[in-house]
């Protein structure tokens, strides 16, 4: 009998526990990092990633883990990862958790929960997490059994990065994560999933609907963008000469500087590139998502043929008819698309001289203008002219973001970044560390009005002390700019929308970050080039005259097409 207790000892000494056994796992996964902060409840899996090669970058804001880890999947199409304690640290991973299901951003949300003896009950610090995480998440689960760790993970990782991308959310019981399974377990192996040509019978039908099409229009989104789309776009626009227009989310894979380019389309109002739509008769939908923008502003009447060409089926809408949906890798059904097509076939559009004159134009204005505080179009112009075609900005929600959005040109895909889908302000900086942590041999640069910077600037500190070089351009108008340009567009008057910030300057520098106060409309460009030039934390307080936004709106109110 003591032989065998000795035998059994050993045996349980060689078996880990779930702490370790779950590390082990996320490293299977090639997880490089995990973003969070400790809780009494998962101190073994905080201690577990000690030497595991994997790095833990410890935030001041749960909501921040949970927008690096947004971020990060964006990037590396690799599910990013986040992790807290149970009850409020959890709660806090909710937002960037729906912000990265609603983008299409693959995400492993982590967080611990109380023992399985009393999350039954009314319990210090226990909620029902996996409920709460159910609408924003394609899967939400507790791990109820150490031996299910490696399948529930393996799970978790599959499911997040499937097609479509989004959020999973695993809780783990503090006293789970302290047993053993019953015998020594090894993390699965990963299945590596191939990409599917379309159907031929769905590509002839397509070719039927093209082909019958006077003037037609490709519309490119944020699944183009992760599929890799940008050369098979090419070859399609080029073959046919169509023109191609871009979502937010899909700025950047076709390239604005590309002559059959329309640029972006999801501004509030009917804006230039939306007249690209109005003669349109086909258009060609690739990897564009419903949640990026509402299809009525380019298909109003719904009287539109669509082709939507996605890996993933369309959602319903009245003003989304599908007419025919071609299913697999969007390059390959564009080039299959274009070869069934009757040789010689291209169509001749005139719309698309006259946007990129309109849009120029505003460019052009913004360089030449003088005015202090900026006018946005300066800060776009400044900071396209700052930055590489590969660097990246983040351009948080709000005015800005509108500017950005439809002005910016963008020549890569994931280039230039912005929340569509949830639109949630406060990503922008902690995205910002998970970009250039993602993409180290890229400038980054977090672009936000004071609104969004003061949601999670502590990111700062964290920024400093995990040295990760960044730039926050912050536009200072001590408003809530986007919903005044709402309110006065609407009802014709604003109000609660103002408020005052501290010293942003002496603020960052109190983090170690530098700053830098804009005071002189052509500052601005000087010391964008500067600051993404140093190897440091930096941050550019810019005031900026937001009285653009109802000018715009006017002159856009007053142009009628077709054009």
């Amino acid at each position: 009998m003591g032989t065998e207790g000795a035998s059994e000892s050993r045996n349980t000494e060689a078996v880990e526990d779930v702490a370790h056994l779950l590390v082990r796992c996320l490293g299977a996964e090639g997880v490089e990092y995990v973003f969070g902060i400790p809780g009494e409840e998962n101190i073994r899996f905080v201690d577990a990633l000690n030497g595991s090669g994997i790095r833990y970058i410890l935030v001041r804001h749960e909501q921040a883990a949970s927008f690096m880890a947004e971020i990060y999947g964006r990037l590396t199409g690799r599910a990013g990862v986040c992790s807290a304690t149970l009850g409020p640290g959890a709660i806090n991973l909710l937002l960037g958790t729906a912000d990265a299901m609603t983008n299409s951003s693959p995400m492993v949300a982590l967080a611990a929960q109380g023992s399985l003896r009393r999350v039954h009950k009314e319990s210090h610090q226990v909620i029902d997490l996996v409920s709460m995480f159910v609408p924003v998440t394609q899967w939400s689960a507790r791990i109820e059994c150490p031996d299910a760790v490696p399948e529930m993970t393996r799970k978790a990782f599959k499911t997040a990065q499937s097609e479509r991308p989004g959020a999973v959310f695993l809780a783990v019981p503090e006293d789970i994560e302290a047993e053993r399974p019953a015998e020594p377990l090894a993390p699965l192996q990963i299945d590596a999933v191939h990409t599917d040509a379309p159907s031929p019978s769905q590509i002839s039908r397509a070719a039927e609907v093209l082909a019958a099409a006077r003037h037609p229009v490709v519309l490119a989104g944020h699944g183009a963008a992760r599929a890799g789309a940008t050369a098979a776009l090419t070859r399609f626009a080029e073959r046919l000469n169509i023109p191609v227009a871009t979502t937010f989310h899909g700025k950047g894979v076709f390239p604005d500087d590309h002559p059959n380019a329309l640029g972006a389309v999801g501004f509030m109002r009917h804006d230039y590139t939306n007249f690209g739509f109005d003669t349109a008769d086909v258009l060609i939908c690739v990897g564009y998502e419903i949640q990026e923008f509402d299809p009525a502003k380019i298909n109003p009447n719904g009287d539109k043929r669509i082709i939507h060409v996605h890996r993933s089926p369309a959602e319903v809408d009245a003003h989304y008819p599908v007419a025919v949906g071609v299913q697999g890798d969007p390059s390959q059904a564009l080039d299959a698309l274009a070869t069934a097509l009757p040789d010689g076939l291209t169509y001749d559009f005139e719309s698309n001289e006259k946007i990129r004159t309109l849009l120029d134009e505003e460019l052009q204005y913004g360089r030449d203008n003088e005015a202090f505080p900026l006018v946005p179009q300066r800060v776009v112009a400044d900071v396209r002219t700052a930055l590489d075609r590969r660097d990246i900005v983040l351009a948080d929600t709000g005015a800005g973001k509108m500017w950005m959005s439809r002005l910016y040109p963008t020549y890569e895909p994931d280039t230039c970044l912005v929340s569509n889908g949830l639109s949630t302000m406060g990503f922008a900086l902690p995205g910002a560390i998970a970009a250039k942590l993602a993409r180290p041999d890229r400038r980054v640069l977090a672009m936000m009005g004071d609104g969004s910077f003061l949601m999670n600037s502590q990111e700062l500190e964290t920024a400093v002390r995990e040295r990760v070089p960044l730039v926050a351009l912050v536009l200072v108008d001590q408003e809530y700019g986007l919903i005044t340009w709402k309110m006065e567009l609407e009802i014709g008057r604003h109000s609660h929308t103002r408020f005052t910030n501290p010293d942003l300057i002496a603020y960052a520098e109190s983090f170690g970050a530098r700053g830098y106060a804009i005071k002189a409309a052509d500052q601005l460009l000087p010391v964008l080039r500067r600051a993404l030039d140093d190897d440091a934390v930096s941050v550019i307080a810019c005031p900026v005259d937001y009285s653009e936004n109802l000018r715009l709106t006017d002159r856009l109110g007053s142009l009628h097409g077709p054009f």
